[in-house]
């Protein structure tokens, strides 16, 4: 599982937004999102610079903070 930070998701319509971004990218991806502390945890076959593209696609600014 990969954690991102994503300092400019701010509400549940961000949330949707990168969701959508990340299983557009892998349908079977499980996407956690923890909206007070800015993190996006995907469990996904794709990479993790796959996933940054995705998100920033959505328009947000991700950071990648570690990967299991």
């Amino acid at each position: 599982m990969s954690e991102f930070h994503v300092e400019d998701m701010t509400c549940k319509h961000c949330e949707a937004s990168i969701t959508k971004a990340i299983q557009q990218l892998d349908s079977a991806a499980i996407v956690q999102v923890d909206l007070p502390r800015h993190i996006v945890r995907v469990d996904s076959s794709q990479s993790n610079t796959a996933i940054e593209e995705a998100i920033r696609d959505a328009g947000f600014t991700p950071q990648l903070q570690g990967s299991e």
